[in-house]
């Protein structure tokens, strides 16, 4: 009798014979599986079959908890550096506003030292004064202008002094509704009579451009040393008298001539002047 194999009878049989080691060890992993997980909760020691199904799956477990771990680290740090981003940003922000902060006290306090020192200088002038903000200069080597926020709205007239806490500045010479225009004592067209506050020794201080001034039709005879003090004479009725004008850095006497060279540096710094007072007289008074 001759027996006939369909094809996939032969098919399976090949099969079955080329994967049997795998399939039998398929068969008892499913086994010891299920022998281990029925006798859990009745035992409290592990048998051998347990013993053995720890020892091949404990490799095999050791990795996938690892990588477990390592994926809640990196999810965890992705967090922390989202939250450390946004705490960044919000640190940031907070010091701004703290810069910004600063910077207004900061200026709040020099406005204030500045206006305590034109008070100072306000309460040994005897005469009305009006205080005023520089908004614009000329500051060429030409000549030496300054534009004030105060004009003839304020009650500011040509002719007014102007002064700032260490002394003289200049004078109004052109007046608007709302802002007036100061010629400064550094330019050529300036004259303050001044006097020596040493010596009393007499003269006009007459700008020289450069940011410096000269005593002009001081005589050889007169005392004059530099580092002297040359303050207002109060002649002409334009600058009080006593108000500081400046230092004198240099003396020269010629050969010929009665008169001596005498240069000043201006006691106010005028490339730094915000503040002034404004001194409400005239000639005329």
């Amino acid at each position: 009798m001759v027996c006939r194999l369909t094809f996939f009878e032969l098919t399976g049989m090949n099969f079955f014979k080329k994967n049997t080691p795998f399939i039998l060890a398929a068969v008892g992993l499913l086994a010891a599986l299920i022998f281990y997980s029925l006798n859990i909760p009745h035992k409290s020691n592990a048998n051998v079959i347990e013993r053995w199904a720890i020892t091949v799956f404990a490799p095999i477990m050791k990795p996938f908890s690892q990588l477990s771990i390592f994926g809640e680290d990196v999810w965890d740090n992705y967090l922390d550096l989202v939250n450390v981003r946004r705490e960044n940003l919000h640190l940031r922000k907070d010091v701004k506003a703290l810069n910004s902060r600063v910077i207004a006290a900061e200026e709040v306090f020099q406005a204030n030292r500045r206006l305590t020192q034109l008070l100072d200088v306000k309460n040994t002038i005897k005469a009305p004064t009006l205080t005023a903000t520089v908004i614009g200069e000329d500051l060429s080597p030409w000549f030496g202008t300054l534009v004030i926020d105060r004009g003839s709205s304020s009650g500011i007239g040509e002719g007014m002094a102007v002064v700032a806490a260490d002394g003289i500045v200049g004078q109004v010479v052109k007046v608007a509704r709302t802002s007036s225009r100061v010629l400064l004592l550094t330019d050529h067209s300036s004259g303050i009579a001044a006097t020596i506050q040493r010596s009393r020794a007499r003269g006009v201080v007459k700008g020289k451009g450069d940011g410096l001034c000269q005593l002009e039709f001081t005589t050889r005879e007169e005392d004059v040393k530099v580092g002297d003090m040359v303050i207002s004479s109060g002649i002409g009725g334009v600058f009080l008298k006593g108000l500081p004008i400046g230092e004198v850095t240099m003396v020269k006497r010629g050969e010929y001539g009665i008169f001596q060279t005498v240069t000043i540096q201006p006691s106010v710094n005028i490339s730094r002047l915000e503040d002034v007072l404004v001194v409400l007289r005239n000639n005329n008074d």
